[in-house]
C-alpha cells in the first residue's frame, strides 16, 4: 500500500518583465492569477486536473481532487475516507488489511469470510451448520427454497432454472404445458392435436375410451371419436345402402338437403345409372336421372 498526497494547487502572478504566457496544457486557459497544479512539469488548471488527470476512486468512482490524500494499491486508488472494510466499514488507511474477491477486509473480519457464503441471503454459513450445495453455490437450509412457493426444498427433488430453483410441483405449474382436456400439467410425453397439447391418456374416443394416438379418428362438436364409434353413433347413413357415410380414407360424399350418399351409391332408382355430377330429380325420397324422372 502506498500513500501520497495529490498536488496542491497554487497561484502564479505575471512578472513585471513579461515573458511567455502561462496556460493549461489541456484547455489552454490562461493561468496567470489562477489556481493550477503542475503535472510532469506541465501546468494544468484545477478543473482539467480533476476531469482528465486525477485518478478515480475505486469505491465511489469520483475523481481524487487536488490536495486530497490518495491511497494506492495494486493499480487502484482510493480517497482516504473510502478505504474501509467491506464488512464493518472501519477505516483502514492506517491499518492492516486483505483483499478477497476484490473487496477490502480488515484483519478482524477476515476469519468470517473464510466460511462459505449463502447464495440466498449472502451471509456466512458457520462451520457445523446444515447447508446445501449445488452448482458450486451454497445455501443455509432455511434459504434453500422454491423460488415460487418459498417452501424449503430439503432433500426433495427440485428443478434449476437459471439462477432460480423450483420444487417439482411449482415447476410443473409454471413451465409445463397443460392438457387441453383435464387442464393438468403434462410432465412427460403427450399428444398434440390442432396445436393443442393432450395427455396420452386423455386423448381417447369419447364413446369407447380407446386411445387415439397414432390411430385414425375425427372430431365432432368438440369431442373425439374413433372410426368405428363415429360411424356407428355420429355419421349420417347413406340414402341408398344405409351404411355410415364417414368420408374416411378420401371417400367422396354426395350431400343433398341434409341427406348424404356414398358417391358410388348415388344412382338412379330406376336405371341405376350414376348421378354423380349430373342433374337429377327426387320423388318419394328416391333420386332419378333426368330421363327416368320424365316418366314418374
Amino acid at each position: 500500500m502506498a500513500f501520497h498526497k495529490t498536488p496542491e494547487p497554487y497561484y502564479r502572478f505575471p512578472e513585471r518583465t513579461g515573458g511567455e504566457q502561462l496556460s493549461c496544457q489541456h484547455c489552454q486557459q490562461p493561468l496567470h492569477g489562477q489556481r493550477f497544479v503542475e503535472k510532469d512539469g506541465r501546468p494544468c488548471c484545477t478543473r482539467c486536473y480533476e476531469k482528465i488527470v486525477a485518478n478515480s476512486c475505486a469505491d465511489c468512482k469520483k475523481p481524487i481532487g487536488c490536495g486530497s490524500k490518495e491511497l494506492h494499491h495494486e493499480g487502484k486508488y482510493w480517497h482516504e475516507g473510502c478505504f474501509r472494510c467491506f464488512h464493518c466499514s472501519r477505516s483502514l488507511a492506517n491499518d492492516s488489511f486483505s483483499i478477497k474477491n476484490e473487496r477490502i477486509i480488515c484483519s478482524k473480519c477476515l476469519p468470517r469470510t473464510d466460511a462459505s457464503t449463502c447464495h440466498g441471503c449472502k451471509r456466512a454459513i458457520k462451520p457445523g451448520t446444515k447447508s446445501f450445495e449445488y452448482g458450486g453455490s451454497h445455501w443455509h437450509e432455511r434459504c434453500f427454497t422454491c423460488h415460487r412457493c418459498l417452501k424449503e426444498i430439503g432433500s426433495e427433488s427440485f428443478v434449476p432454472r437459471g439462477d432460480d430453483i423450483y420444487c417439482v410441483a411449482c415447476n410443473q405449474k409454471k413451465f409445463s404445458q397443460h392438457c387441453t382436456h383435464c387442464r393438468k400439467p403434462i410432465t412427460s410425453g403427450g399428444v398434440s392435436y390442432r396445436e393443442e397439447p393432450w395427455h396420452t391418456e386423455c386423448f381417447v374416443c369419447k364413446t369407447c375410451r380407446k386411445p387415439l394416438g397414432g390411430q385414425q379418428f375425427t372430431g365432432h362438436e368438440n369431442a373425439l371419436y374413433c372410426v368405428e364409434c363415429y360411424g356407428n353413433f355420429i355419421a349420417k347413413k347413406c340414402g341408398a345402402c344405409r351404411m355410415p357415410v364417414t368420408g374416411f380414407g378420401g371417400a367422396e360424399v354426395v350431400t343433398y338437403e341434409e341427406r348424404q350418399w356414398h358417391k358410388d351409391c348415388f344412382k338412379c332408382r330406376k336405371c341405376f345409372g350414376s348421378l354423380a355430377n349430373k342433374r337429377f330429380v327426387t320423388h318419394n325420397r328416391d333420386v332419378y336421372c333426368s330421363d327416368c324422372g320424365k316418366n314418374l
